[in-house]
């Protein structure tokens, strides 16, 4: 394992307020140093990855963590846009939504997710499901050069 220079940085899309608190309290303990930016709807997540104002200055994430039932744009419509962009395809997505519908699942996959998790309902496996990302996202897995 390589030695980390620079933090990661991650986009978290989440409208759930309390779900971004729990990431971010599991996320606490990580063995790497994390740079976690939250957007709280589709529309805002396009706006950080294509760097429109008020996003101009953002660092490209590393990994996004999307959820799929989101206002304004939900995020299968934040894949399909995602893979139709030459720069923004590359970037890992870690889908952690609440829906296990196998339809979801498989369109996220055809859509180009890298990864697809139901967020669970109690609070410790909630917290063991981040960390268990955080272990194996953001320690084990080489993640592509920022462009």
């Amino acid at each position: 394992m390589t030695t980390q220079t620079s933090p990661i940085h991650v986009l978290m899309v989440e409208d759930d307020a309390e779900d971004v608190v729990l990431t971010k309290e599991s996320l606490t303990n990580s063995k790497v140093t994390l740079d976690l930016h939250v957007v709280e709807d589709g529309e805002e997540a396009l706006l950080y990855l294509r760097k429109t104002p008020p996003y101009a200055s953002v660092p490209r994430p590393d990994v996004i963590l999307l959820d799929l039932n989101l206002p304004k744009k939900n995020g299968r419509e934040v894949l399909s846009e995602m893979q139709q962009d030459i720069h923004l395809r590359s970037i890992p997505v870690i889908v952690l939504t609440t829906s296990d519908q196998e339809e979801d699942v498989l369109k996220t996959y055809e859509l180009g997710a890298n990864c697809y998790i139901t967020k669970p309902v109690g609070l410790d496996q909630f917290m063991k499901v981040v960390n268990a990302i955080d272990n194996f996202w953001f320690s084990i897995v080489k993640l592509p050069s920022r462009k």
